[in-house]
């Protein structure tokens, strides 16, 4: 194989853990908020943000030209996952 690609996987591997250790720090941050909405009583999906929170990662998408919609997508799910967790530690 080309050292070349081998060094350029070796990158992408790097970057695949911190992708993990980002959702994973995501999800203990979410865990805390699912307590704080459930001691206020607030609903878990909160479209108003999830609209703002597309909103900001298409801009950051769209300054490191990369293409918003593929990010939202990413987004999307990472959200879907938040409100699993969040009903996981409210119900």
């Amino acid at each position: 194989m080309n050292p070349d690609l081998d060094e350029l996987r070796e990158e992408i591997e790097e970057i695949d853990r911190d992708i993990v250790e980002s959702i994973a720090r995501r999800i203990y941050v979410v865990e805390s908020i699912a307590e704080v909405k459930k001691e206020r009583g607030m609903e878990i999906h909160d479209p108003d943000r999830e609209k703002v929170v597309l909103e900001r990662v298409a801009e950051r998408a769209e300054s490191l030209d990369v293409d918003p919609d593929d990010v939202c997508e990413v987004f999307e799910l990472l959200m879907e996952i938040s409100k699993k967790e969040q009903r996981r530690h409210t119900d």
